[in-house]
């Protein structure tokens, strides 16, 4: 018994020594485990030093080239839908995603409809929601945790308001997405499929619900709009799917934008200091910056819908090319300096944060006014802002953010209404 325990060890460190020798190996295998969770960029290095367009281990392409990704996502010869072709969905294919993982003429159907809510006039109606619901968040003092208590909540106060979600709880909304966010790695076990599971059916089991009321009571929202659209824009089995995606894509990558930013700044005490001077003149740059040095959305993929020719090589039908959107926002051939936090920077060119083409992100607007709204209203109500621990990242690839980021506030500014209720 003892010889074949020992002979079972031996095998099993065997295979290990080889698992962890071939992920040594294979820059793609390291950004789906913990390395690439800690640190994406050492490896990204690694696969542009490999050329403008790598070959990778399972038969397709990756891609760290600025100019490439940007061509790729724009060239309608790639697609979304890869399941059709080639039987195997791309990684962000995981959960129906609406109009993210379709292709024309579908996606275009569906995008017109949820575009005209994300639209600029639409932006200008919630500045002012916006600053107030940051300014009550940040009613407090001493240590609190950004993502629970500011990061999360103003996002998913703002986008259940535009789809007329009531009594949103932004604790439960939070992990949901955290969950659905974490699957577009990929189901990792048994117990992460069953969380997903259950996130999906309780955000569905909240829009059921609200379908109900809105048939009958209509409101100026966005599920009301949705819903007058049925059997003409949008198809019944196609709801759900549109209605979650609007919520969890609107409040999950502002929460990894304004957990990254803070995250950036207080990693950098002059680029801090410096918007705490001049919020409301750096508190946008801050974001673009942000956005180019540590996006939420680190990598997208598409596959070819016929052979194109690419860098020099072809890519064929069916074959996928996973562009990494975070390492062309650090490509040195098009960015000075890339590896550096600066949010004084003038960029050379646009980074791909929200992605390029015709699935470039429809609710770039609201992320961008909320993060910035976020960081000013941050910067000018607690400037001594602190770590207060260490942070706890996502356990997620493809969406990189904190999921715990515990602050202590310093001294804080008090609100007009705060200072109001201490003098009273």
């Amino acid at each position: 018994m003892k010889a074949v325990r020992f002979a079972a060890a031996l095998y099993t460190r065997r295979l290990d020594t080889l698992f962890h020798g071939y992920v040594r190996r294979d820059p793609m295998a390291l950004l789906r485990l913990a390395p690439g969770r800690r640190d994406p960029y050492s490896i990204y290095r690694q696969i542009r030093a490999g050329g403008d367009l790598v070959h990778t281990r399972l038969g397709n392409y990756v891609t760290a080239s600025h100019p490439v990704c940007n061509a790729v996502l724009r060239d309608r010869r790639f697609g979304v839908r890869a399941a059709e072709l080639t039987g195997r969905a791309t990684p962000d294919q995981q959960v129906d995603m609406s109009f993210l993982d379709r292709d024309p003429p579908d996606h275009t159907r569906l995008r017109r409809l949820a575009q005209p809510a994300f639209s600029p006039r639409q932006m200008t109606g919630y500045r002012a929601r916006i600053e107030q619901r940051a300014g009550e968040l940040l009613d407090r003092t001493g240590a609190f945790d950004l993502v629970s208590a500011y990061a999360a909540p103003l996002p998913i106060a703002v986008i259940t308001d535009l789809l007329g979600v009531p009594d949103a709880d932004a604790d439960r909304f939070s992990r949901h997405g955290a969950t659905i966010g974490g699957a577009l790695d990929g189901i990792r076990s048994l117990r992460h499929g069953a969380r997903l599971k259950a996130a999906g059916d309780e955000l569905d089991d909240v829009f059921a619900k609200l379908f109900v009321l809105r048939r009958t009571e209509p409101t100026d929202d966005l599920v009301s709009r949705i819903l007058a659209a049925e059997g003409d824009q949008i198809r019944s089995a196609e709801l759900l799917p549109m209605c979650r995606l609007l919520l969890v894509a609107g409040f999950e990558t502002t929460v990894n934008l304004i957990g990254n930013a803070v995250n950036a700044l207080l990693d950098h005490p002059e680029q801090w200091e410096a918007l705490c001077a001049d919020p409301a003149g750096l508190a946008e740059a801050a974001v673009e910056e942000t956005l180019r040095w540590d996006p939420p959305v680190q990598r997208t993929a598409r596959c070819a819908l016929e052979d194109v020719e690419v860098a020099g090589r072809t890519v064929r039908r069916g074959q996928f090319v996973v562009t990494l959107l975070a390492a062309a926002n650090r490509d040195p051939a098009v960015f000075a300096d890339p590896d550096r936090f600066d949010i004084h920077r003038t960029p050379e060119a646009d980074h791909l944060a929200f992605s390029s083409g015709i699935h470039y992100c429809v609710g770039a607007p609201l992320a961008r006014l909320e993060a910035a709204t976020a960081l000013r209203v941050l910067a000018e109500r607690m400037p001594g802002l602190r770590r207060a621990g260490a942070v706890q990242r996502r356990n997620a690839g493809i969406i990189r953010g904190p999921i715990h980021f515990p602050v202590d506030a310093g001294q804080p500014v008090l609100s007009r209404a705060s200072a109001d209720r201490a003098d009273r």
